[in-house]
């Protein structure tokens, strides 16, 4: 007798793993270049800083900064980031956020309907 097994995909958060300071950067690409997930791309414009298409695939390994020859890249780990999960209640219809004061009170009621 085989189990189910069930693959969900990671929700994409809001997260950036990257951080460039535009003063510092000179729009040299070497981080684009060396990124093993290809999460950036070159800046149309010279001497920009790249463009982060992919931030949810980041691996956070840190080669873009070890690579960056000018100090003007830094990681931003997920965990530091201030990430918002909201929710809206179907009944009443309103919003709620994780962390918000004052929450309302969880829904208690088993879910209506299905076999288990």
């Amino acid at each position: 007798m085989s189990d189910k097994i069930y693959m969900t995909p990671n929700p994409a958060t809001p997260n950036k793993g990257q951080r460039f300071d535009a003063i510092l950067c000179n729009g040299c690409n070497a981080c684009v270049e060396v990124c093993p997930t290809d999460v950036m791309m070159p800046h149309p414009e010279k001497e920009k800083p790249p463009i982060v298409l992919y931030p949810e695939e980041c691996w956070f390994c840190g080669a873009c900064i070890e690579e960056c020859g000018t100090g003007a890249l830094s990681m931003a780990h997920p965990l530091s980031q201030n990430i918002s999960v909201n929710w809206q209640r179907k009944e009443t219809g309103a919003y709620y956020r994780l962390g918000m004061k004052n929450p309302p009170p969880p829904n208690r009621r088993p879910p209506s309907g299905g076999k288990r």
